[in-house]
């Protein structure tokens, strides 16, 4: 079993059609399907194996599609990483991954100075003469290789995401477990019609590279918006110039955005927006059917169960306000007490989820991996109810903070805040914004006065640009308990959250 038959699938169906769209560029998916075969054998030629893992580090751009379908293909582990990651991080993340190739493009290259040696470096583009790397194009085999055969359980995904203990872990998504979030997909959320055309505009390296599998199995046009940085008049644009069907995912923030920029046009052909990343709130959920009609779905998923643990058509959303949903076919969803045992309905507890789209654990880390998949469950780490079978989340065990529909964990700012020598305890949280949703606030306790720009800094020059704080408190002591643990919801009350 390959997950790289769905690509097979998505050939039969389409014919000569368009696979891949961005600015003037444009793969038909007879031409995608040999450079992903090429790709693979040109990846082979450089000795990687079955297993092997290969890291995605780049923008949203056509040869990201190809390089993710060629380590499918090739039986490779792909790794996409978010690119805006510090050269620090995504030096851990190859490091614990144990990667053996790095697909770069010219916005990335320079974070491969912090790479081991015997990683091969590929480059997409090489502007301005730049000598890092092998050229991707040359690497590129003369004819293409026939997909690698293997077993279900094999890792095809690793999804890094940040973790309460201050380092990414790895999810680790099998061919089966993508299979599942696939037909669950065509079950739940839709069928992927003949002549469908979907619009990426949210990293690939996420949840909108997760939509390429069941909509490529389709035969379906991938649209990818030019440009590193979300712009709701271009997604707009782009809806109305290829009469896009689905928007294939948005974060609340990007909806927000889209809705205001669409006010008064319409879209006859858009079938699907999909949402997910963060809470939707109701008002937004109203302003966006307002504008698009009754085509928004919301989901809930997370890396460990990869976009696919419930799903709520926008049919239902108003009646039941606050619900993500019920489960996709093949998922179960359980509320479990502290010691595990089931709580009744309508009681809140830790969201658990069993199913073929859950990991098969954490790369590398089988102490996290026990704990979190403990029972044959997996352990969320959200809290919420069920309610006539539709979930409601109430709060987040791990304290994560959601902002732009990125995660960003306390831990691992407050680790970065330490390391300033003027800071002597640090503690963050999550503030409502009204423009990310949320934003990170610090609360810092120092020696001498620093500034909170320095502090910003300190933290931008460590870490990726979302996860920085956006505001640093000054306070004389940090409330704690008994146990001398931080409370952070005394925080929260202090920031009116």
């Amino acid at each position: 079993m390959n997950i790289a038959a769905l690509l097979t699938d998505g050939i039969a169906r389409a014919g000569a059609g368009v696979a891949l769209v961005q600015g003037a560029r444009t793969l038909t998916y007879p031409e995608l399907g040999r450079r992903v075969g090429r790709l693979a054998a040109g990846l082979a030629g450089l000795g990687l194996e079955r297993g092997d893992r290969v890291l995605l580090l780049m923008p949203n751009r056509i040869e990201l599609v190809e390089a993710l379908w060629a380590a499918f293909h090739g039986g490779l582990v792909a790794v996409p990483v978010n690119w805006h990651l510090h050269p620090d991080e995504v030096a851990y993340i190859a490091r614990h991954s144990g990667a053996s190739a790095v697909i770069v493009s010219d916005e990335t290259a320079g974070a491969t100075r912090g790479l081991a040696d015997e990683i091969r470096v590929l480059r997409v583009g090489r502007a301005n003469g730049s000598d890092t790397g092998l050229d991707y194009e040359d690497v590129l085999a003369p004819e293409p290789i026939p997909a690698v055969d293997t077993a279900a359980d094999d890792p095809a995904w690793l999804f890094y995401t940040s973790g309460t203990t201050g380092r990414p872990k790895g999810a680790t998504l099998t061919h089966r477990n993508l299979a599942a979030m696939t037909e669950a997909y065509h079950g739940d959320l839709d069928e992927v019609a003949d002549g469908s055309v979907y619009l990426h505009a949210a990293p690939l390296t996420h949840g909108s590279g997760l939509y390429l599998l069941p909509s490529i199995a389709r035969g379906a046009t991938q649209v990818i918006a030019p440009g590193h940085s979300f712009s709701a008049a271009e997604f707009v644009g782009l809806l109305e110039e290829h009469r896009v069907t689905h928007a294939a995912f948005l974060a609340p923030t990007m909806l927000r955005r889209v809705v205001d920029e669409a006010r008064d046009r319409t879209f006859p052909a858009l079938r699907s927006v999909v949402v997910g990343g963060a809470a939707l709130y109701q008002e937004d959920l109203r302003a966006a059917l307002d504008v698009f009609g009754p085509i928004v779905i919301q989901m809930y998923g997370q890396g460990e169960s990869p976009m696919t643990i419930t799903v709520m058509p926008a049919s239902e959303a108003l009646d039941r306000p606050g619900s993500c949903g019920r489960p996709f076919r093949g998922v179960e969803v359980r509320i479990a007490g502290p010691n595990g045992e089931p709580v009744p309905e309508g009681g809140d507890g830790e969201v658990l989820v069993r199913g073929d789209v859950v990991m098969r654990g954490y790369w590398d880390d089988p102490d996290a991996t026990a704990a979190t998949l403990a029972g044959g469950w997996l352990h969320t780490g959200d809290i919420g109810h069920l309610d006539a079978g539709y979930l409601h989340l109430t709060d987040r065990a791990k304290d994560v903070v959601i902002t732009g529909g990125s995660n960003v964990y306390p831990r691992e700012v407050e680790e970065v805040l330490l390391t300033h020598p003027a800071v002597r305890e640090a503690a963050v949280v999550g503030v409502p914004d009204p423009e990310w949703g949320e934003s990170v606030r610090a609360f810092v306790v120092v020696d001498g006065d620093p500034g909170a720009d320095e502090l910003i800094r300190h933290c931008r020059d460590r870490l990726a640009p979302f996860k920085k704080p956006r505001e640093v408190v000054f306070v004389p002591e940090l409330p704690k308990n008994a146990a001398g643990k931080i409370l952070k919801r005394e925080l929260r009350l202090l920031s009116g959250s």
